[in-house]
């Protein structure tokens, strides 16, 4: 393999953007597993005036995922997030105005390796979010195995995400006021494993609990698609059927989260590593799809409305590929 080393001469917040990305996925692939570490290394030890005020914090602040969370904007607004879009960049680009007086469900696709369009999107203060969209708030739905890693949890909580639990969504979108966005990514941790570059594959016909929300509390769903999020990182061959492929989806089912096999660029290299390469992320939103509150949804309307949102989705993918460099051929394929 041949390797392509860096230029030496590169502008310092080119170092600043590419550092601050490595934080990111460091701390998305280590630092949950770090901090558990931690309190595992606290309770060996017998470190009782530690690790007790804390399992008793834990115990009275479980419900916070689900309860709207408890976002810092001290924390969203570290100098790092700023460098961390400027690497990429990252984009979100307005279709539709939304009424601040309503709620949303945000359809996020595709999920991507990490996810970075919604990170950098949604869960920092360094977006175009708030100017394109006033008086609207999202909390980003996470795995609720990432709020019971200790110390982690509390990190996470800072930049606004929440539970993706039916719970914590009916939470958001119960708030009144209006102005409340619930960001699913839905295709989860499955899709993932689909995250290859040039694919546009999402795991959405059998994904229909979202409409039920929607239904359910009235809210309007937005079909959002980030082009550009799978083409930061190479993937390991890993088609369905392969022997990598199965155990992956076999963890998959055991832990809740995937592993894909991922590599990228280096840090003083551009041939391999972790770091994501330098590929523009632009986050469009969609025309919002009206729904009528009802309380007890039959399996008829909930298909209507699914199918529905699965039209609005192409359109919106087919209207804006071209812009970005996706070429004519490629479509969505939904599974």
């Amino acid at each position: 393999m041949k390797i392509e080393f860096a230029p030496l001469n590169i502008p310092l917040a080119r170092r600043l953007q590419t550092a601050a990305v490595l934080q990111w996925v460091l701390t998305f692939l280590l630092l949950a597993q770090v901090c558990t570490g931690i309190f595992v290394i606290l309770i060996i030890r017998n470190y009782w005036f530690l690790y007790i005020p804390y399992l008793t914090w834990l115990y009275f602040d479980r419900r916070t995922p689900e309860q709207g969370g408890r976002r810092s904007n001290w924390v969203r607004n570290w100098t790092v997030w700023r460098y961390f879009k400027d690497y990429f960049p990252i984009h979100v680009l307005k279709t539709w105005d939304l009424n601040p007086s309503h709620n949303y469900i945000f359809g996020f696709h595709p999920h991507g390796v990490l996810v970075a369009g919604a990170f950098g999107n949604f869960c920092t203060n360094y977006s175009d979010f708030k100017e394109l969209f006033p008086g609207c708030t999202a909390y980003v739905h996470l795995l609720p195995f990432w709020f019971w890693c200790p110390f982690f949890r509390e990190y996470v909580l800072s930049f606004g995400a929440v539970s993706v639990s039916k719970r914590s969504v009916s939470h958001v979108l119960s708030k009144e006021g209006g102005g409340n966005i619930s960001v699913i990514i839905l295709g989860g941790a499955k899709e993932s494993l689909d995250a290859h570059p040039g694919k546009f594959t999402l795991f959405i016909r059998q994904r229909k609990g979202f409409v039920k929300l929607a239904l359910t509390h009235g809210a309007s769903l937005v079909p959002v698609f980030s082009f550009g999020e799978n083409e930061l990182f190479k993937q390991v061959s890993n088609p369905e059927g392969s022997w990598l492929r199965t155990v992956q989806e076999k963890l998959q089912k055991i832990m809740g989260f995937a592993l894909p096999l991922f590599h990228a660029r280096g840090i003083f290299q551009y041939s391999f590593g972790i770091v994501p390469y330098r590929k523009p992320i632009h986050t469009v939103v969609g025309r919002p799809i009206p729904v009528q509150q009802t309380l007890h949804p039959t399996p008829e309307q909930i298909e209507e409305l699914h199918k529905t949102y699965m039209e609005e989705l192409r359109k919106l993918f087919e209207e804006h590929k071209g812009k970005f460099g996706v070429p004519e051929h490629k479509t969505l394929i939904f599974k």
